[in-house]
């Protein structure tokens, strides 16, 4: 699968990311050919960690997510990290940037903590999706219906919703992304 003029966004806060959870769909998207950009919050580098504890790799972003919109990329991914998404759940920019990708009918897509910006931005309602196990509740009280899945992809609120709960399903959560984009090349050309 080709992923040849497909632009992917990635947004994540300057502290706490999980480091194989920011680094490993990048490479994958890299690898299928998509051009994928890392908007931080600031634009220092990214401080990640490895287990929520350990310190991991130094990571530079190329823009912050303040400076970027929607329409110019074809899907926005949310990695995980337990201070990371805490803090971005609660950034308004971060919110707004994500609902506006739903809005625009884009892919969106979220691991292990990461989908609780998307409780936070009102795009768990009423989906079907999956997290770390300790947002179970949090989905839930948010409207949506949590799964013990590697993967989930809801497509039913008009837009591509793509979760998975930790670091071990980051290969099928990379694939299900390359996937989406790849399928969506191939039912517009239909």
């Amino acid at each position: 699968m080709s992923l040849d003029g497909k632009n992917v966004l990635v947004i994540t806060t300057n502290y706490g990311t999980e480091q194989e959870e920011l680094k490993k769909p990048v490479a994958a998207l890299r690898e299928a050919g998509a051009r994928v950009t890392v908007a931080a919050k600031k634009p220092e580098r990214i401080r990640t960690l490895v287990s929520d504890e350990r310190p991991g790799e130094a990571i530079r972003p190329e823009t912050t997510y303040a400076e970027v919109s929607a329409d110019r990329y074809d899907a926005v991914i949310v990695p995980g990290g337990t201070i990371n998404a805490d803090h971005l759940r609660v950034d308004t920019t971060a919110q707004r940037l994500l609902a506006d990708f739903a809005k625009a009918g884009k892919t969106v897509a979220a691991i292990c903590h990461g989908p609780w910006l998307l409780i936070d931005s009102g795009l768990a309602r009423d989906r079907e999706l999956t997290s770390y196990p300790t947002l179970r509740t949090d989905v839930t009280n948010a409207g949506g219906t949590w799964v013990d899945r590697n993967v989930v992809i809801d497509e039913s609120g008009g837009y591509r919703l793509i979760t998975s709960r930790k670091p071990s399903d980051l290969q099928p959560f990379s694939e299900a992304i390359v996937e989406s984009l790849s399928a969506r090349d191939t039912a517009a050309a239909a």
